[in-house]
């Protein structure tokens, strides 16, 4: 029975005179790559040409480098903002360490950010699952109250920039949650494709992807509890992706206890892998669709982040990404996903 999901690529090379080979003509390959749901393209190139440096943690630490920074134990009473009376129970929700504020710059009507630690700087090592699940528990609770009062706002999405390059504007762990009426523009992609797949083949992408991957096996990773992780067809990230599969959640409200540890146990996998192999920044989002619908399942989202060098600190974002909305990898996901997998076992 043929797959109701179709994975085309389109593989090219380019020809040029090779000044490293005494200027031989020389082939080099890369594929564009056609994402299964949205029918959005990506490139692959510059096969495994990236390496990241290690970033100086150790001198984040220091008050030279380190600044001033609110989200510090001693600085959030006087400094950091608190929610109105009448929004959540207490001004400044929390959980052992995990700390929930509002935005001082807010990207939307509720935007909440959830300090993770109290540490300001926070190797992927000590994001130990107690102080995950508080900084998870804390922001989901967050959106579910929001969700239960504010219907006009039917999309629900956790946000996370982890250490430079990723675009946070502090290194103290923190992640970002919103309840809004435009969560983006790959969220609507997404979510207006899986609600075409539904009428157009009777069928939910995200079971069907899910099916599909563990039957091929070539990118996928492996389970945590009811979750499936897998590197995607496109990759969204330099240095490739790990995509988690929740099949049967589909708002905010569905994602349950034992969802948040099959998360947690899945992503301390991740950031072992990471680890491994010298990466020390990432982006992370965790979609939910809005409530009584069956299309859209939840998923998150995690790409590592890089500097191409420490000389100059060049970005491993570029015109692609920011100008025609192109992603591009140097990882191939049918050889990362292996590479991860041993992590699963």
């Amino acid at each position: 029975m043929p797959s109701s999901i179709q994975f085309e690529r389109k593989e090219y090379e380019s020809t040029f005179l090779d000044p490293r080979k005494g200027f031989a003509p020389t082939r080099a390959p890369f594929e564009v790559r056609l994402d299964p749901l949205t029918g959005r393209t990506g490139h692959i190139s510059h096969f495994g040409a990236v390496t990241p440096p290690r970033l100086p943690l150790d001198a984040y630490r220091t008050a030279q480098v380190k600044g001033f920074c609110p989200f510090c134990p001693e600085n959030r009473q006087k400094y950091t903002p608190q929610f109105p009376e009448g929004v959540l129970r207490e001004r400044r929700p929390g959980k052992n360490e995990a700390l929930l504020i509002p935005n001082l710059f807010p990207y939307d009507i509720y935007n909440g950010v959830v300090i993770m630690a109290d540490d300001h700087v926070v190797p992927l090592g000590d994001l130990t699952s107690s102080r995950l699940e508080d900084a998870f528990s804390t922001g989901l609770d967050f959106l579910r109250t929001i969700a239960s009062r504010e219907p006009s706002l039917p999309y629900h999405v956790m946000t996370w920039n982890y250490m430079p390059p990723s675009g946070g504007g502090l290194v103290h762990p923190h992640q970002q949650y919103f309840a809004s009426a435009h969560p983006g523009n790959q969220y609507m992609d997404e979510l207006n494709a899986s609600k075409l797949f539904l009428d157009s083949k009777g069928l939910n992408y995200w079971h069907e992807l899910g099916r599909e991957e563990e039957r091929l096996q070539s990118r996928y990773i492996g389970r945590a509890g009811d979750s499936i992780w897998i590197t995607p067809f496109v990759s969204h990230g330099l240095l490739g992706e790990v995509l988690a599969l929740f099949p049967e959640v589909y708002s905010i409200d569905d994602f349950t206890g034992k969802d948040l540890g099959a998360l947690v146990e899945g992503l301390l996998r991740v950031f072992r892998y990471f680890m491994h192999k010298g990466i020390d920044s990432f982006n992370a989002s965790l979609f939910f669709g809005p409530s009584n619908q069956g299309f859209f399942s939840s998923h998150f989202r995690i790409v590592p982040r890089t500097f191409l060098n420490l000389r100059d600190y060049a970005s491993d974002l570029n015109f692609f990404q920011a100008l025609l909305g192109e992603p591009v990898s140097v990882v191939v996901p049918e050889e990362m996903c292996p590479q991860v997998r041993e992590f699963f076992l």
